[in-house]
């Protein structure tokens, strides 16, 4: 049984944020980003991605230990009720089913906002994400061979798509 809540961000995730981010910049491909995001730079995020999009933090114990969002997938009208998903969970909480629990509520949130299609895109390889989008009812709808470069080595791509 979980035991945390979940909540909209606030400014002051922004810390707790980057370390999970963080992490994978410096350790993964699961982000393609290759520099360190800053606790202000992170807040600008915030501000940016809620003005239009769900973001969403597990908090238990006073801590958030996993965050999830949405953000524009792509920028043509046409695509305004299809959003991008993102989903991280730090590594002291996996397998304990917060991240399908959060993973979830994002789906809510972005029903009620009115959108139709959530989008996750997985650097490869990455079971684990790929486990929680099959788990979430997302099917895989594309792949691109060495669609990017992280630490010297090419990375391949997949895209997950769900009706919402």
């Amino acid at each position: 049984m979980l035991n945390g809540a979940i909540r909209s961000v606030a400014m002051t995730d922004a810390e707790v944020i980057c370390d999970i981010y963080n992490y994978h910049v410096r350790e993964t491909i699961v982000t393609f980003e290759e520099d360190e995001v800053s606790t202000e730079e992170m807040q600008s995020r915030f501000k940016r991605i809620t003005a239009d999009y769900p973001y969403l933090v597990y908090e238990a114990d006073g801590k958030v230990l996993a965050y999830a969002y949405a953000d524009k997938w792509r920028t043509r009208s046409a695509y305004r009720l299809t959003a991008e998903t993102t989903i991280y969970v730090s590594r002291a909480a996996h397998g304990r089913g917060i991240g399908r629990h959060l993973y979830a509520a994002l789906m809510d949130a972005l029903k009620q906002r009115g959108f139709h299609v959530a989008i996750g895109v997985i650097g490869l390889p990455n079971e684990a994400s790929e486990a929680i989008h099959q788990k979430m009812g997302f099917e895989r709808t594309g792949l691109f061979p060495e669609a990017g470069i992280k630490f010297g080595k090419w990375v391949d791509v997949s895209f997950w798509s769900k009706t919402i």
